[in-house]
């Protein structure tokens, strides 16, 4: 049996590889690190099995781990480098720029994409989908009547969205608009090629992107974080059911061909 047929679905998840323990260590790491964990539990709520995914070794090639995979999520954490999308990289709003963890993670959604692959991407995942798609962001976002990044001491900064009628996020929600959490101080500016948005905050803030392309694959990014408690305990687990749904479709068309 290979890991493709395996009857949970094996859902990827790059880790996150900074510590956020390190002396000095921001404390934002910390936090990522934690909800990564959150994540995780969410992607076996929803009836797969989690892959952790690390950096590529000899002992362990990245490309054999991805190929044993039905589907991805891609989670948030610190800042991607911004001289991936040719914006300035010493820009004093950055935190926790990370090359390894670009790497690792910009390898998992190229393969995603090119395999066609269902994948979701959360908050960094989003931003890192849409920069490989050839977008940019806003290296630092301007103030707003909506507070997506919450001061200091608060987790989540709580605020509504908008989805795109007939999206794949209006889909997995079955409503127009959501209350979510949001803790980032970037977002999308130019979407990427081959994406479209399907959910905005109030002030315009793009909140969630996904692939166009007929016949492409499940590709959503949310710039929210659905792994959050609050403020709302049932929208947690939608968007991975919707995964998991696109990937158990592959699966049967897999088995019938």
């Amino acid at each position: 049996m290979t890991l493709i047929d395996h009857p949970a679905p094996l859902i990827g998840i790059p880790v996150r590889l900074s510590d956020g323990d390190a002396p000095g260590a921001d404390e934002r790491i910390g936090e990522a690190n934690r909800i990564f964990e959150e994540v995780v539990a969410l992607i076996r709520a929803a009836g797969a099995e989690p892959v952790l995914l690390e950096p590529h070794s000899e002992d362990s090639p990245l490309d054999e781990r991805l190929a044993g995979c039905a589907g991805f999520v891609v989670p948030g954490g610190g800042d991607v480098d911004p001289a991936l999308y040719g914006a300035d990289s010493a820009h004093p709003s950055l935190y926790d720029v990370n090359p390894a963890q670009d790497r690792l993670d910009a390898a998992v959604v190229r393969h995603a994409l090119e395999h066609g692959r269902p994948m979701l991407g959360i908050c960094r995942g989003m931003q890192l989908l849409n920069i490989l798609r050839g977008g940019t962001l806003h290296v630092d976002m301007e103030p707003t009547d909506v507070t997506h990044n919450p001061e200091p001491g608060i987790e989540w900064a709580v605020h509504e969205v908008a989805l795109a009628d007939g999206s794949a996020v209006a889909g997995a929600f079955g409503r127009e608009r959501i209350r979510i959490a949001s803790g980032h101080h970037q977002a999308v500016d130019r979407v990427g090629e081959g994406l479209r948005v399907s959910a905005r905050a109030d002030d315009g803030c793009v909140e969630a992107v996904e692939a166009t392309a007929d016949g492409a694959a499940w590709t959503v990014g949310v710039q929210w974080h659905p792994e959050a408690l609050i403020p709302d305990a049932e929208l947690r687990l939608p968007l991975f059911r919707a995964l998991l749904t696109e990937v158990d479709a592959q699966r049967r068309a897999g088995a019938e061909s």
